[in-house]
């Protein structure tokens, strides 16, 4: 084996160590928005919090209502201060929001802690995903960057057994705060491994450090590459700084207008499937289909294992298959499986059936969203917009793909305690059909689009004609 062969490993090395590394804020994200789904049932008790239904969704969404600051803001944030700086402090802010969450002694304590831990939350959902595509090389981005939405659902999938096994084996009521405390542990863990990883290249060109953009790049890359990529990361710079960036007052230009009402769009879709209330309620809505606490613990594990089985199909599916296909069949199969709970709920109520039924519905209802819907809706934000438009269209989009989240989270234990679990999805489900109308009117195919196509696109709908360009 020559030395080009062994420093050639030794890149691959290095490339792997700060994907494992960084995507352990992915991890952080999904246990932290996937162990109140287990905790819930204890932390309602008399004895501790003591929860109503309008506490519950209160303790549960506040963490999503920090998350929406946290996106936004995060991004300014690396951008000011560097990636890697910005991914290091949010470890410390996971770390100290997730001990106030453990030892709060009540609810206020509680939902101001996780408004911390949701800042945390937020901050990495869009720090992570940069710090990895400018770290990697052309060839592995995709591979990289998908690895963190690998790692979330691995984090909620962590969640949901390690509250399974505590919830079955720890019989003081007060085991909610040790499924709680357990974050602390990957917290200390991102610290640790950031303090080891470099800081983007990117970043250290963009504050004209061009010296030290070049020897990180030398580090994870072979010279000519280096070299080429500095180039290209100059070049991008420069066209930045000279494209005037698109502001709110810009959208009273209908072709920004329609395609910023068009990110919102999939961005809303996506949080009203109501996948949420599954991931964040699934112990709840189990024992409320007549599990006992300890097996819907178990249950829930379910949700969990097939949740990254979806993700890992459909990352390899995004290659192969058309956006609006994979978009419009995982909307048919949302509809279909929450029409199905919310009839088998009403049809089957006090049955020893129920449970089971209901359980297997919400997997087969994670398998298309979590296989079909999540992954293409994260990639068309990312596709639909033009550069001077990605800073608007991506900041109003993942902001309010957040604030949905967080109305829905906080309404859904109201729901389902003055409703009921049939007409709750029943609810999802018409909500779901007004999605995949959306999805067939408006929503164009982006797969093998370039941006500059899809702008000219878009634009052609404000030529006198008004004609509906082709492919839309």
């Amino acid at each position: 084996m020559t030395t080009n062969d062994l420093s050639a490993i030794e890149r691959k090395k290095k490339l792997s160590k700060i994907t494992w590394i960084a995507t352990f804020g992915g991890l952080l994200f999904g246990f932290d928005t996937g162990v109140i789904n287990g905790a819930l049932p204890f932390m309602s008790l008399p004895d501790q919090l003591n929860l109503n239904a309008f506490t519950e969704g209160l303790v549960s969404s506040s963490l999503i209502f920090g998350a929406a600051f946290g996106a936004v803001f995060g991004g300014q944030l690396s951008d000011k201060f560097g990636r890697r700086k910005l991914i290091l402090w949010l470890a410390i802010l996971f770390f100290f929001s997730t001990l106030g969450t453990s030892f709060a002694p009540n609810v206020p304590i509680m939902v101001i802690s996780r408004i911390f831990l949701g800042l945390a939350v937020g901050g990495a959902s869009v720090t992570v995903p940069t710090f990895l595509s400018e770290m990697s090389p052309k060839e592995r981005r995709g591979r990289m960057v998908t690895q963190n939405e690998f790692m979330i659902v691995t984090g909620q999938l962590l969640a949901y057994v390690t509250n399974a096994v505590l919830g079955n084996t720890v019989a003081d009521p007060g085991v909610w705060r040790i499924m709680l405390v357990i974050a602390t542990i990957p917290a200390v863990v991102l610290w640790i491994g950031m303090l080891s990883v470099p800081e983007s290249p990117r970043w250290y060109a963009a504050k004209g450090k061009m010296g030290d953009a070049l020897k990180i790049l030398k580090d994870i890359r072979n010279i000519q590459q280096a070299n080429t990529e500095l180039k290209e990361i100059k070049d991008n710079i420069e066209l930045e700084e000279n494209i005037e960036k698109a502001s709110m007052k810009d959208l009273a230009v209908p072709w920004i207008r329609r395609i910023v009402l068009l990110g919102i769009g999939l961005a809303v879709i996506q949080q009203i499937t109501g996948v949420n209330s599954i991931m964040y309620y699934g112990t709840e809505i189990l024992r409320d289909a007549g599990f006992g606490t300890q097996a819907a613990l178990i249950g829930n594990v379910a949700n969990g294992a097939i949740a990254v089985i979806a993700v890992i199909i459909g990352i390899g599916l995004l290659g192969k298959v058309g956006r609006r296909p994979m978009l419009i069949v995982g909307q048919i199969g949302v509809i279909v499986s929450l029409t199905l709970i919310a009839i088998f709920s009403n049809v089957l109520a006090g049955t020893a059936a129920l449970p089971y039924v209901v359980l297997s519905l919400t997997v087969t209802f994670l398998a298309f969203m979590q296989g079909a819907i999540a992954p293409v809706t994260w990639l068309m934000l990312a596709e639909i917009f033009p550069l001077r438009l990605r800073g608007l269209g991506m900041g109003v989009s993942v902001f309010l793909l957040w604030m949905t989240n967080f109305v829905i989270s906080f309404l859904f234990p109201i729901l389902l305690e003055f409703v009921g679990l049939s007409v709750t999805f029943f609810v999802f489900a018409v909500l779901n059909v007004l999605a995949v109308l959306f999805v067939v009117k408006y929503v164009p195919e982006t797969k093998g689009v370039s941006l500059e196509e899809l702008e000219q696109k878009f634009r052609s709908y404000d030529t006198p004609d008004n004609k509906k360009p082709a492919g839309f």
